[in-house]
């Protein structure tokens, strides 16, 4: 057979085996109805991240006792094989602990994207792989496009839904076996397409808060794991001046206005740099947190060529999953590291974060912001794409 499924691969889709991670939500529950109306040969696998009495109540996250319950319902419906895997032990380890620990060092962790580095990009492969999948598919909001190299990371078409910024340590090898089916959907036409393939959950609230955290409070989360974090400390204005005092570090975060409990200055303060070493938070006007320059740890580049050195690359960045992109130049440093330099000053640098780049619509890499890493402005000749202005 020489024609390749819509999977991409040269079979039938009854002969193809694709594992669905499925959350117990809307979009994984209709990504494996869809393909198990498409003919292939579905298997659904369900993590379970949390001890069966906490998993037990409904929530506003994913992976809870509700949703595996959801995802059984939507496998027996389809009539495929569905298994509950018990991450609950890494899970603590490599997204609960490091998103503690991040904190402890005054940063501002991304769990959703260590949850998919690992648990999901590298325990669920291995699952899936075990059993005998052809490839692992996932309810992302992003696409998988065959470029001239080989299979590519792009934004999804709905901009709205896009998860491009979650996925950015996602491999190359990684890539080659994971699809994302909904990439090229809009959200309220997989809703639709879920009432028409009789998914129950077709009109499930969307996840809005982190799983582990269903409250919202992530300070008290990390005091819980961390008790030591709540070591209080002084609010000290950059200029020198203290400005009062704090519970705290874990309740801050650089760029953050509200809840500093300080007044009286001529410009609102925003928190400016955390010091957990002495427990001091350095607050300022807005100008104080402008930053041209910063390292980054962790990098991956998905990039045709090798990791940009040299002159670096001229790329658009997006500092957040919220942040408008901006135009910079990274660096590449070796053993997974990165330096940026902006085009201009940005308000919106915070350790901890993300730093995912891009060319158009197409993911280049990314890595993870550096806490003390500044970088001081630099007169370069940088070389600029046009792509990368699009």
């Amino acid at each position: 057979m020489s024609d390749l499924n819509s999977m991409g691969f040269a079979k039938p889709p009854s002969a193809t085996r694709i594992v669905v991670a499925m959350s117990g939500g809307v979009d994984s529950s209709v990504a494996a109805a869809m393909l198990a109306r498409d003919g292939y040969d579905v298997v659904g696998l369900t993590m379970q991240l949390y001890d069966v009495g906490a998993a037990t109540a409904k929530s506003k996250t994913c992976c809870a006792g509700q949703d595996i319950y959801d995802a059984r319902r939507v496998a027996d419906r389809i009539g495929m094989p569905h298994y509950v895997v018990d991450y609950e032990t890494t899970f603590k380890a490599d997204v609960i602990d490091r998103f503690a620990d991040s904190y402890v060092r005054g940063e501002t962790p991304v769990p959703c994207i260590m949850c998919n580095q690992t648990v999901k990009f590298r325990d669920l492969f291995k699952a899936a792989k075990d059993l005998g999948a052809d490839a692992l598919a996932t309810g992302h909001y992003v696409q998988r496009l065959m470029g001239s190299q080989g299979p590519e990371l792009h934004r999804a078409v709905d901009p709205a839904r896009d998860q491009s910024y979650f996925l950015f340590a996602t491999t190359r090898a990684q890539l080659e076996f994971v699809r994302f089916p909904l990439g090229g959907l809009e959200k309220p036409a997989v809703r639709a397409l879920g009432e028409e393939l009789g998914v129950h959950v077709a009109a499930k609230p969307d996840s809005q808060d982190i799983c582990f955290v269903p409250d919202g409070r992530y300070a008290e989360t990390v005091k819980r794991l961390r008790p030591e974090a709540a070591r209080k400390g002084d609010l000290v204005h950059v200029d020198g001046r203290k400005m009062g005092a704090h519970d705290g570090v874990i309740h801050f975060t650089v760029g953050q206005r509200k809840g500093l409990g300080v007044g009286g200055e001529a410009e609102p303060l925003y928190v400016v740099r955390i010091e957990p070493e002495t427990a001091r938070v350095v607050v300022g006007p807005k100008a104080a947190l402008l930053e041209r320059g910063f390292a980054l740890h962790g990098v991956n580049w998905l990039g045709d060529d090798a990791a940009p050195s040299g002159d670096g690359r001229h790329v658009i960045m997006k500092l957040r999953n919220t942040h408008t992109p901006i135009a910079g130049t990274v660096f590449g440093e070796g053993a997974g590291a990165a330096r940026v330099v902006l085009d201009q000053p940005e308000a919106a640098v915070t350790p901890g974060q993300a730093c995912v780049f891009y060319e158009g619509a197409r993911v280049l890499g990314g890595g993870w912001i550096a806490r003390g890493g500044a970088s001081q402005p630099v007169s370069l000749n940088l070389k600029r794409s046009a792509a990368a202005n699009a």
